[in-house]
């Protein structure tokens, strides 16, 4: 009786990596030869590798492209994980406010809930992103930088649910602008009429404030742009400005006033209150510097005020000195019968030139490209 040839192994066959396992023995018949087994063992193990071989080429290139699906889309595996937009406003409010219950408030959610989605969103970064002191809470620089994207991130967001809508009601759309005092009436009020001709569908929101308020409102994403200045306490980075010119100022007191006539001196006017925009506000720092260069103080009594119409309402009503910018002091004392009078002092005195200011890589809707346009011809003719 002949002996049984050894059977081949499948793990050693070079068709097939990895040790995927013998096919089941079989004890071979008596009258069987010993070649035709041999050749039965070699047809069964290439019949199995030619199956076999395709799904694993295809499992291997399928974690491939999952792997590096994962690589290039980081936002859609953080939105897999939960990562929610009410948590990243979150994070904004907090590093705007620094204070976790207000933050809660803007938010509207109680302190708790507050507390606990900030910890879900630390727990799906893997990381801190808040710390607490006993002023409140700031945040930690990984919490910076993703508060950075986020406010991005919303504003974008923001933008282009403001645009939808527009498009939806057949508005070209809206400009949120902000513009500190003079060039709201010097300046704002002539492209406004320019761009109610070339789009009438247009609409403008005007924001009249001071610099400070302005810039913050910018940040916040309440403004689209701003006329005015970038304040000395912000770091400029985030922003782009265009100067557009100096703001000149005036000082105002009702008709009829001891002030009211021709040989009046700046050094006369120190005797009086003086209504004018807080300590801080770029207009401010100018007044002080300039009666500093001259050798002068500011009036005992200074009562600060950043609304232009309480500040004409008391040189109206009472022996204060109002300064405010020269157009619109022209707008309520410089013709007849007016109830307010130019003083013939100070007609030196300029705020820095204001610029036209907007945030640094901040995308410009149709609405906000159109009134720009309108507003560097108006400047152009202006310098022409």
């Amino acid at each position: 009786m002949a002996s049984s040839a050894p059977l081949l192994s499948f793990a050693a066959s070079p068709l097939v990596a990895g040790p995927i396992g013998p096919p089941p023995r079989r004890r071979p018949c008596s009258h069987a030869p010993v070649d035709r087994l041999d050749r039965c063992n070699r047809t069964r193990q290439f019949r199995f590798a030619r199956c076999i071989m395709p799904i694993l080429i295809y499992q291997g290139a399928n974690n491939r492209m999952k792997h590096m699906s994962r690589q290039d889309d980081v936002g859609g595996d953080l939105l897999a994980r939960g990562v929610k937009l009410r948590q990243l406003a979150l994070l904004v409010a907090v590093e705007r406010s620094g204070q976790l219950g207000r933050a809660a408030g803007i938010m509207h959610m109680t302190q708790p809930a507050a507390s606990r989605m900030l910890a879900d969103l630390e727990r799906l970064f893997g990381t801190a992103l808040t710390q607490r002191h006993s002023r409140g809470v700031s945040l930690t620089p990984a919490g910076q930088r993703l508060a950075e994207r986020a406010r991005s991130m919303l504003r974008d967001l923001d933008l282009a649910g403001r645009e939808v809508q527009a498009i939806g009601r057949g508005q070209v759309g809206q400009v949120r602008l902000g513009s500190v005092s003079g060039p709201s009436l010097d300046l704002v009020l002539p492209v406004v009429r320019g761009l109610e001709r070339a789009e009438p569908l247009m609409r403008v929101i005007i924001k009249v404030d001071s610099s400070d308020r302005l810039a913050a409102a910018l940040l916040a994403g309440e403004l689209d742009l701003y006329l005015g200045r970038i304040p000395e306490r912000l770091d400029p980075a985030p922003f782009e400005q265009t100067p557009v010119g100096p703001e000149p100022l005036a000082l105002v007191v009702r008709r009829g006033h001891a002030l009211d006539r021709p040989d009046c001196t700046l050094a006369d006017c120190l005797a009086f209150d003086w209504v004018m925009q807080p300590a801080g506000s770029v207009l401010h720092g100018t007044v002080a510097r300039y009666l500093d260069q001259r050798g002068l103080d500011l009036p005992r009594t200074v009562i600060a005020t950043g609304s232009i119409m309480l500040t004409l309402a008391f040189a109206r009503q009472s022996q204060a000195v109002g300064v405010i910018s020269a157009a619109a002091a022209r707008q309520f004392a410089d013709f007849p019968g007016a109830p307010l009078v130019l003083l013939p002092v100070a007609e030196d005195l300029n705020v820095a030139a204001y610029s036209l200011v907007t945030l640094r890589g901040q995308l410009s809707n149709p609405a906000v490209a159109a009134f720009m346009a309108v507003l560097r011809t108006e400047l152009d003719l202006r310098r022409g």
